[in-house]
């Protein structure tokens, strides 16, 4: 087994998104709104034992993958000298502050 990387490497970062999208409302929608079948074809999704189909959502714009993880990267994921640890309540304290910059 290789040494452990010093940061979360980009593999990790997109299975989070991914897992994020597959259980959001916004997917559930969708699916929903489409009653289950493709927009294509027409074929609806089916669990029947040996007709099983599935149907997955599609963006209709692509998804730029580098530009979400070198976002997520230069905003929360940060090198360990740009973050601190503090207690909830002196956390809470700095958070608020923050949001009352214009």
């Amino acid at each position: 087994m290789g040494k452990k990387l010093e940061y979360t490497p980009n593999s990790r970062i997109r299975s989070a998104l991914r897992q994020l999208f597959l259980r959001s409302r916004e997917r559930a929608n969708v699916l929903k709104r489409d009653n289950y079948s493709c927009s294509k074809c027409g074929k609806k999704q089916s669990k029947a034992k040996g007709k099983i189909i599935k149907v997955e959502c599609h963006h209709k714009e692509k998804i730029n993958w580098d530009d979400i993880i070198k976002y997520i990267r230069k905003t929360l994921l940060v090198a360990p000298e740009k973050m601190e640890t503090l207690c909830k309540s002196c956390h809470k304290h700095e958070t608020d502050n923050e949001r009352k910059i214009p």
